[in-house]
């Protein structure tokens, strides 16, 4: 149990430097980075005090306490899921008002060279 232990602790710790380095090379936006940093946290404290787990399942009424944790980690998923369909929902509609006002911004410059023959085109 002890080498499980070790192994849990030191994949949670090096994930959480690995998300630090990404943030830091701007590899990954800080807020996002956050999120990946307090998932390493859980699994680096999850791993130093293993019976934690046991506490926690028992104290929700888990029978099986790997269930408790395997519910939590597909709860992180979907909420993580969810979040970044957010973030692509409103980056999609600030590009399309961004095209739009380019479309816009185009055909105001074409009405202007019609209109003005000396108007230098590009």
């Amino acid at each position: 149990m002890a080498s499980l232990q070790t192994t849990t602790t030191l994949l949670g710790i090096g994930l959480a430097l690995l998300i630090l380095y990404l943030i830091r090379r701007d590899h990954l936006y800080l807020m996002h980075g956050l999120f990946w940093v307090l998932v390493a946290c859980a699994a680096a404290v999850l791993g130093l005090w293993p019976g934690l787990i046991d506490l926690l399942a028992r104290w929700t009424g888990f029978g099986y306490p790997p269930a408790l944790l395997l519910l939590l980690a597909c709860m992180v998923l979907v909420v993580k899921a969810l979040h970044a369909d957010m973030v692509n929902t409103r980056i999609e509609r600030d590009v399309r008002r961004l095209n739009q006002r380019l479309a816009m911004l185009e055909a105001d410059c074409e009405s202007l060279r019609a209109g003005a023959p000396d108007f230098p085109s590009s």
